[in-house]
């Protein structure tokens, strides 16, 4: 079998209060989606991964999916759905507000919900959606997979 080509990960800090260790955990989150996803990997490529805050978080969303509202995560594919893996993959952008209050509603570590959040989406990278059930119940279940191999709880679970 041959060897993988490499996935450069860039992560760009756009907000000052993210911990240090996120960088380790984004390239840990999306090179374990890349195993569990297995899709057809043709060369190398590249993703990058914005820490960013509520404010640019609530532009990139307004701007790209008009909705004036901040949101967890987005991502921005500039490959087709379930195309092979190789050049430039897309972006994927978390608001760190965002992500603290969920993760302190959900009663979770902001280090899990992160992690979560980055397989999700980089999954919507892949081509994974969850607009009806049947797309939402493999894109969880496939998750759920990926988070179970990281030693995170489904984060789907009542």
């Amino acid at each position: 079998m041959p060897p993988i080509p490499p996935l450069e990960i860039a992560v760009i800090r756009n907000a000052d209060d993210w911990p240090d260790h996120f960088d380790a955990l984004a390239e840990r989150a999306v090179l374990a989606a890349l195993a569990g996803a297995k899709p057809k990997v043709k060369g190398a490529a590249e993703i990058s991964v914005l820490l960013t805050d509520d404010a640019e978080q609530r532009e990139l969303n307004a701007q790209y999916r008009g909705k004036d509202a901040s949101t967890n995560v987005l991502s921005f594919p500039q490959i087709e759905p379930f195309d092979p893996v190789i050049g430039i993959l897309g972006d994927i952008t978390l608001a760190r507000e965002t992500l603290i209050r969920e993760a302190e509603e959900q009663g979770t570590s902001l280090e899990d919900h992160f992690t979560h959040l980055v397989v999700h989406g980089f999954l919507h990278i892949l081509g994974y959606d969850h607009l009806d059930e049947d797309e939402a119940q493999e894109m969880e279940g496939l998750e759920t997979q990926i988070l179970a191999g990281l030693g995170i709880a489904d984060p789907y679970a009542d």
